[in-house]
């Protein structure tokens, strides 16, 4: 079966759904957003309407007294003029009028033209304030601005984008409402105008372990003046990476006045960048120094927190990868292996662990539950033999997943438990070390790893939660081998779920949540423990450096033919939304409401119509 056509097939089973629960009206609505996106066009697809623009405008004029003034701080260089005109108009263009732009000027005797741009815009309007400047860098002159600045906020932008009109408004109301410290929004890239967009950056809210493997906030950031101060400002030794090494530590800085502070995402796309050949924008390719600018970024956040770990290149220019130390003695990980018949797959699971696995501190407990066949017993009376440190356990009673690995974790001895599907291969030796290292950072309870199936495509590369109504796979079908989007398939990150089929837990995280809930026998039980450990206040991590094929759930086979099963597992959709709510699973935070709900692959929504 062809990608498309297994698109294809989810899809129009995600809409039958969708009308049986919610009527034909929710599901034919959804299909004209997806027909007029796809059909119609996408000219200022991100942009409000001009009558929401009218009324910001409105809003803010009775309003915008009691908000803050975010100053705008760009350094400028050499600046082309049409760029540098369309900048300044996007900025006088804004919906609400409590702004300052400050532009500090590095250009060299050959560009007289830029100060004399902005130095008539200046005369027309107060808010915009001019310095010339030595060019000392990028950071150096950031931090040249923020000296200009009269705002309790400052924002960051570049001499060659645009502000979306609505950015100030959106920013502005967001934190006289919120009180945070420090904001961020989503961003487009465009070539010439924001009407025509290439695409969009629709982000999640705050994930830390994203945050330190990309730059995923980027643009539009605004923060207190006062915390911009307190860090000391851009740091001119990571120029390139200056903005993520300054993000990094504004958020060490609140998180050490209040452990539980965390910038705020506002799902607007707010700012414009620009592609151009000397841009990020198109990739660090552009600007190769800046990896090692942000290698170092990391590594000084590292140190900053007492966290122990070596800073590596990620797997595509622009991403970094941390290596963690491993405590000594190395903890003892319990790998947890239910089992019925299927010895095939089973020697296969082990013979790769015990031949490729480089982490040693492990012993299996494979749990048997109504096998049938007498070779299974014979197979299990010699595994002892073949494999040290692994054992067979004996449950009784009918199939039920969670009360299978509940069963097993009683026989458990480890720091760490490895919930570990039957059908699966271990690629990389080095897999339960990554997984391990994840698991054992402060705050973090549960590891995620990536599975293939074994064409090569993605079958698990975390879980979003409201994907098909109610979870579903991040980059399902994707090729192996990319790096997905905004490097979500290359990067370790933070979820809201992962698959049991291979999952690592702290066992006393396992034990305070009580195991997985035995209601859900087969579905959704790794989604509702997840759900649980991080209502618990725990981080759920996946990490693209632990690899398996999974062979997906050959040894249970599908449901969908089976009257019993089909009405179990519906039953099992409805327990989720029961226990968790209904609006809970559909707005994941790792997520966007700017994506789809229907398609895996991180695709616009149909109608975007969050945006308007």
């Amino acid at each position: 079966m062809s990608l498309e056509t297994k698109r294809i097939k989810e899809l129009f089973g995600y809409a039958r759904t969708l009308t049986k629960e919610q009527g034909v009206g929710v599901m034919a609505g959804r299909a004209v957003g997806f027909f007029k996106r796809r059909f119609f066009g996408k000219k200022a697809r991100y942009l409000p309407s001009k009558q929401t623009l009218e009324a910001q405008r409105t809003d803010a004029a009775a309003n915008a007294d009691s908000w803050p003034t975010i100053s705008i701080l760009t350094p400028l260089y050499n600046t082309p003029p049409q760029f540098l005109q369309q900048f300044l108009d996007s900025v006088q263009a804004q919906t609400a009028p409590n702004w300052q732009l400050v532009l500090v000027d590095a250009s060299d005797d050959a560009h007289p033209d830029v100060g004399e741009t902005v130095r008539t815009r200046a005369a027309q309007d107060k808010r915009i304030v001019y310095a010339k400047i030595e060019n000392k860098g990028i950071a150096a002159n950031t931090n040249e601005a923020a000296k200009l600045a009269a705002g309790e906020y400052l924002a960051l932008a570049d001499h060659d984008d645009m502000l979306a009109p609505h950015a100030v408004y959106c920013m502005s109301k967001a934190l006289a409402e919120s009180g945070a410290a420090f904001a961020y929004s989503d961003e487009a890239l465009f070539e010439k105008t924001p009407e025509h967009p290439r695409v969009g950056h629709f982000k999640p809210d705050y994930a830390p372990e994203y945050l330190m493997a990309v730059n995923y906030i980027c643009h539009l950031a605004v923060f207190k003046k006062s915390l911009f101060d307190a860090v000391g400002g851009e740091r001119p030794a990571c120029d390139g990476a200056q903005d993520h090494d300054l993000f990094l530590r504004l958020i060490d800085e609140m998180q050490r006045l209040d452990p539980a502070a965390r910038p705020l995402h506002i799902p607007q796309v707010l700012y414009y960048w620009r592609v151009h050949a000397a841009s990020t924008s198109g990739g660090t390719a552009a600007k190769p120094y800046v990896e090692k600018a942000a290698q170092k970024a990391v590594a000084d956040h590292l140190a900053a927190t007492g966290r122990q770990g070596r800073v590596e290149p990620g797997k595509f220019p622009g991403t970094c990868h941390v290596v963690w130390d491993i405590p000594e003695p190395q903890p003892l990980v319990s790998i947890l292996i239910p089992n019925k018949d299927h010895t095939d797959d089973l020697e296969k699971c082990l013979h790769s662990i015990y031949a490729k696995t480089t982490y040693e501190n492990f012993e299996v407990i494979v749990i048997e539950n109504n096998s049938t066949d007498p070779a299974t017993a014979a197979y299990y009376q010699k595994l002892p033999e073949r494999y040290d440190r692994a054992r067979v356990v004996t449950y009784k009673g009918g199939f039920n997943f969670s009360r299978i690995n509940n069963f097993g974790r009683r026989y458990a001895a480890g720091k760490y438990l490895l919930l570990l599907n039957n059908d699966v291969e271990v690629i990389n030796g080095d897999w339960l070390t990554q997984m391990v290292g994840e698991c054992s950072q402060p705050g973090v309870g549960i590891c995620g790893a990536m599975l293939y199936y074994p064409d090569d495509t993605i079958q698990h590369a975390g879980i979003i939660t409201g994907l098909g109504g109610y979870a579903g796979h991040s980059h399902k079908y994707h090729k192996r081998g990319g790096s997905g989007y905004m490097f979500r398939l290359a990067t370790v990150q933070d979820f809201s779920a992962v698959t049991a089929a291979c999952l690592l837990v702290r066992t006393a995280v396992y034990d305070e949540l009580h195991g997985l809930d035995e209601e859900f026998t087969v579905a959704y039980n790794d989604v509702d423990f997840c759900l649980r450990v991080r209502g618990a206040g725990w981080r759920i991590v996946w990490t693209p450096y632990a690899e398996l094929y999974h062979y997906e759930s050959k040894s249970r086979g599908s449901d969908e033919n089976d009257p019993a099963k089909k009405a179990r597992f519906d039953a099992e959709h409805e327990r989720l939304y029961a226990v968790h709510g209904r609006e809970n699973i559909l707005h994941d935070p790792y997520y966007s409401p700017s994506l789809s709900l229907d398609y895996e692959d991180f695709r616009e929504s149909g109608d975007l119509r969050n945006l308007k």
